[in-house]
């Protein structure tokens, strides 16, 4: 299965608590942190959910 690497750009602070767990989950909890995760939908559509708080920064094949 290949993997994404997520690194968070944004602070969780002053966010929906839902957003905020969603960045736990995907392993994230400060700026700067990355996390290599399986490329699945139910990862792409945590991804989705905090867009604007995470990059993708590179996906392995």
């Amino acid at each position: 299965m290949s993997k994404i690497v997520v690194r968070q750009i944004g602070s969780p602070l002053r966010r929906h608590p839902d957003q905020r767990e969603t960045l736990v989950g995907l392993g994230l909890n400060k700026i700067g942190r990355t996390s290599e995760l399986d490329d699945n939908p139910c990862v792409r559509g945590m991804i989705r959910k905090v867009h604007h708080l995470v990059e993708v920064v590179e996906a392995t094949v």
